[in-house]
Formats: structure tokens, C-alpha cells, sequence
């Protein structure tokens, strides 16, 4: 389990839907992009929900995403992202079968097909990319909580295209990934600056999970992948005093996914080590 389980798991909480415009308001450029990204989303039109923040984060005088803002961003690329993930891994797997099978004029028209996804799915993942360099991560304003999201919401995309890359394109979204995680990582513990994020902070929760499975699914390192599930799973059960109620339900729903991921992975190596 990533984060895509977690926001399965939430579809049902949407934003607040946008507000009743009367006939005689109006909306500055930036209001009127987070009314149409909301609208989108109580629409399930995603591929719309990312352009309306798109916009909003191409805005010359643009400063800091609110806290809103910054889900709607994440949320719409998220289910834009996930759906060509999802293509991308059965369209795989069918052409795996059908080269097991023998049927191989039938594997290369499911390569082709799978090829065109994959575009797809690099296309989104280096969108993301450079609004994360050129326009969030630039912005000098951002605060502790801001820089371990969109150094984690990095970390994410280069392992998007990790997951879809071979060879030397995958080593080098896999060492670009890694390096964002632990970026956000230093920043969430506090290593960099002395201000960081609580254990039990959602948002520093996430990284941890997400990069745990950096390391057990792209890095192929179990080992790790545990032990930072693991210790981040550990520090936030010894620091729940300082779990808020407005952040309750999504830090434990992601505790309740690190742990599972811990059940799941550990059991592998046992079964490994019994192989051997």
C-alpha cells in the first residue's frame, strides 16, 4: 500500500463543494481556478481538476499554495496518475500472459498499446515535475510543513516513472526519488533546520509510508523498507499526545497502512528465509 490506497480510501470526502456565485460576484483569476478545480472534482473530471491548478500555479503574482490548494493540486494529479498506473500494470501483466502463452503477434499489440500508457504516464509524471522545481519548491515563502509535501509529492513522480522505466532511465528516477524522500525526510525530522513536523503529522506519516515502499518495491531493499515503516510507525504511537483531531482520521488511517505494509512485508522475508 502508497498513498493511492489512502486516497481510494478518502474518495468519499471531497473538498468543500465551491461556493454559489450570485449574478453580480465575481472572482479574481486565483479564486475563479480553485472554484473550477472543486467543481471538477465533485464532477470526477480530474484530467480538468489538474488543468484549473495547473493555471493557478502559472499565475505570475502566485504566492504560496494554501493548504487547499495544495491537496487540489495533489488530489487531481493523483487520480490522473492512478488511473494510468493501473492501466500500465494490467495491460503488463496481459502481455505477459500472452507471451507465455506462445501468442506473440498478440503480446507486441499489447506492448504497443501499453507503450502509448506509458507515454501517457511520463507525460504526467514530468508535468508534475517541473511545476514542483519551476513554481512550488522555488518559492522562498514555503514553511516546514509546504517543503516536506512537495519534496515528498517529488520523491512520488520520479517513482512513477521509476516503476515504468528499465535499465539506466530507472536507476536514475530511482537515485532522483530517493533523493527527494530524504530531502523531505530532513526536513519533517528537523535535522535541517531544527523546525519539523510532529510524528504523528499526516503529512510527515506519508512520506514515510511512500518511501518505504520506494524501498521495498523500486530499491528492492525489504530490509529497509521495514525498518523505516517500522521506526516511523513506532516514533508516532510514542508521540500520540500530540495527535490533533482535525488530523486524526488521516494519520491514522495511514498508521493503520504502514502497519499492514510491516504484517505484509515481513512475512515475505520470513517465507524468503525459510526458502533458503
Amino acid at each position: 500500500h502508497d498513498e493511492m490506497d489512502f486516497a481510494s480510501r478518502r474518495r468519499r470526502r471531497l473538498s468543500p463543494p465551491p461556493p454559489r456565485l450570485r449574478a453580480n460576484m465575481s472572482l479574481d483569476a486565483r479564486s475563479s481556478f480553485v472554484f473550477k478545480a472543486k467543481l471538477a472534482e465533485q464532477a470526477e473530471r480530474h484530467d480538468e481538476m489538474v488543468a484549473a491548478m495547473k493555471a493557478l500555479c502559472s499565475l505570475e503574482d502566485a504566492p504560496e499554495l494554501t493548504v487547499d490548494e495544495r491537496n487540489l493540486l495533489s488530489v487531481g494529479y493523483k487520480n490522473v496518475i492512478g488511473a494510468r498506473r493501473a492501466s500500465w500494470r494490467i495491460l503488463n501483466s496481459i502481455e505477459d500472459k500472452e507471451r507465455g502463452k506462445g501468442h506473440e503477434e498478440q503480446a507486441e499489440k499489447v506492448k504497443e498499446y501499453r507503450a502509448r500508457v506509458e507515454g501517457e504516464l511520463k507525460d504526467v509524471c514530468t508535468e508534475v515535475l517541473d511545476i514542483l522545481d519551476n513554481k512550488l519548491l522555488s518559492n522562498s515563502n514555503n514553511g516546514a510543513e509546504s517543503k516536506v509535501f512537495y519534496y515528498k509529492m517529488k520523491g512520488d513522480y520520479y517513482r512513477y516513472l521509476a516503476e515504468v522505466s528499465s535499465t539506466e532511465d530507472r536507476e536514475a528516477a530511482s537515485k532522483k526519488a530517493d533523493e527527494a524522500y530524504s530531502e523531505a525526510t530532513a526536513i519533517a525530522s528537523g535535522s535541517d533546520s531544527g523546525d519539523g513536523l510532529p510524528p504523528t503529522h499526516p503529512v510527515r506519516l506519508g512520506l514515510a509510508l511512500n518511501h518505504s515502499v520506494f524501498y521495498y518495491e523500486i530499491a528492492n531493499d525489504p530490509n529497509k523498507a521495514c525498518e523505516l515503516a517500522k521506526s516511523a510507525f513506532d516514533d508516532a504511537i510514542a508521540d500520540l499526545d500530540t495527535l490533533t483531531d482535525e488530523s486524526y482520521k488521516d494519520s491514522t488511517l495511514i498508521m493503520q497502512l504502514l502497519r499492514d505494509n510491516l504484517t505484509l512485508w515481513t512475512s515475505d522475508l520470513y517465507d524468503e528465509e525459510g526458502d533458503e
